[in-house]
Parts: C-alpha cells; sequence; structure tokens
C-alpha cells in the first residue's frame, strides 16, 4: 500500500518536505558522505554489502557487446566489473545525480586504470537523457529509495531499455523475520548514526540513510511498482533475511 501524505509534498526520512526540495535534501546528503562512502558502507554492513553487490552483477549476466548504465553508480563498485565484461564494442554509463559521488567513482576508477569501455554521466534517474531502447541492462544499487518519485524513474527507465533489456534494483527492503526486524531497528537508529558521527563526523546525514530505509516500499510493493511501469517476468531475491532485495524486471 502506498503511504498518504501531503499534497505537494514527500518524505525525507521521517520528515514531510516540499517535492521540489527533497532532491536538493537527498543531494546535501550525498555531497555530505562522498568522500568516506566506501568506508562507510563496509562499518554499516559489516563487508557483506559485497556479496551484495556481486550476487546483482552476477544476476545481471552482462555479455560483451552491451551497453549498461549503472544508475545511482556511486563510487562504480559495480561499473568496475562491468567494464571488464562488455568487452571493445560494449560501453558502460556509470550515472548518479550528484556531482561529489560522481567525481569520487570517476576519481577512484581512474585511481584503478580503468577507463576503457567506461562513460561518466551526471542524470536524474526519473528524465534520463538516453534514447527510447537504447540501453541493454540498468543496474541501481542503493540508490531508488532516494528517489523523489520512483515511478517516474522506473518509467524512465523502461523506455530507455532495448526489448528484452533488464533493470536490477538492488535496495534495502523489510527483513522476513519479526524478531529479526527488530534488531535490526534497533542497530540502524543505534550503530548506524553513532558510525557516522566518529567516522564520518556527519550523523544527521547516516539518521536520515536508516530513515530511508524504513520509508522504502516493500519487497512485494516495489515488484508491483516495476510491473505497472511495464516490466515483464519480475521477480524478487531476498538477501540477508530480506534486510536488501534484488528486483529483476524484462522490457519484453
Amino acid at each position: 500500500m502506498s503511504e498518504s501524505k501531503p499534497a505537494g509534498t514527500t518524505h525525507f526520512g521521517y520528515q514531510e518536505v516540499p517535492v521540489a526540495e527533497k532532491a536538493r535534501r537527498v543531494g546535501a546528503v550525498f555531497s555530505s558522505v562522498a568522500r568516506n562512502y566506501d568506508i562507510m558502507n563496509d562499518l554499516m554492513s559489516m563487508g557483506v554489502h559485497r556479496i551484495w553487490k556481486r550476487f546483482t552483477i552476477d544476476l545481471a549476466d552482462v555479455r560483451s557487446g552491451e551497453t549498461v548504465l549503472d544508475l545511482a553508480g556511486g563510487t562504480g563498485d559495480l561499473a568496475r566489473d562491468f567494464a571488464g565484461k562488455v568487452g571493445p564494442d560494449g560501453l558502460v554509463l556509470l550515472s548518479d545525480i550528484n556531482a561529489e559521488m560522481l567525481q569520487e567513482g570517476r576519481r577512484r576508477l581512474d585511481d584503478e586504470g580503468i577507463v576503457q569501455h567506461l562513460d561518466y554521466v551526471q542524470a536524474n534517474a526519473e528524465c534520463l537523457p538516453f534514447e527510447d531502447a537504447s540501453l541493454d541492462c540498468v543496474t541501481m544499487a542503493f540508490g531508488l529509495r532516494n528517489v523523489t518519485d520512483k515511478d517516474a524513474a522506473l518509467r524512465s527507465i523502461y523506455r530507455c531499455l532495448k526489448p528484452g533489456g533488464r533493470l536490477l534494483v538492488l535496495e534495502f527492503s523489510k527483513p522476513l523475520n519479526p524478531t529479526f526486524s527488530r534488531v535490526y531497528d534497533a542497530y540502524s537508529f543505534s550503530v548506524l548514526p553513532l558510525l557516522g558521527r566518529v567516522v564520518a563526523r556527519d550523523e544527521a546525514s547516516y539518521r536520515y540513510l536508516a530513515e530511508s530505509i524504513r520509508k522504502h516500499p516493500d519487497q512485494s510493493t516495489l515488484k508491483g511498482m516495476m510491473e505497472n511501469a511495464g516490466f515483464a517476468r519480475t521477480q524478487v531475491y531476498n538477501l540477508t533475511g530480506g534486510v536488501v532485495a534484488v528486483h529483476r524486471g524484462y522490457r519484453l
């Protein structure tokens, strides 16, 4: 079920803010956390985020010659792997709405010598600047929950995919076990802000990230949203007891 909210507003964590203001606030969060993003991911997930991303990469099944968009790609964990798979006839587009995150991703990949078959695009997921039916695969890891209009983003992605193309959304979701869910809540609202304060000197941003997870649609709701946008053969893969889930759908 979608949540009711005052007209013209949307959620920013647990706050209600004007729709036009959310993108600015989210941008400020990720501008703040960009430099510490990777180390914080390792600390917050105890390294398990790397396993979640590896599962998503394997599920994407990227092949030589394909054009792949890593949307909200952050520091390039998925794009790095895809760049080695698409070959000389393929292309990986690393994209993020936030300039600081995109610059951090480019700096990191350049430092690792990953420069071939790769390009960078600052873009809003709600209105992607790509031609219709131009992409073979789109991935979005831990980015959809920060989008103001998720339905518009799913429709935009669908428009850009070729027939037979696929979307994979890796995102925090709803734990399946009620007892584990309570433990997870306690961890999220005590440990995450503490780590943010001690490591990144930014408790508020990490409290927002914890709140944004709780406001994100659960597994079945997101599956329905993808199907409403046109995606078919939509599947949900729960990881770590539903703490995160991968949704995969196809444009047929």
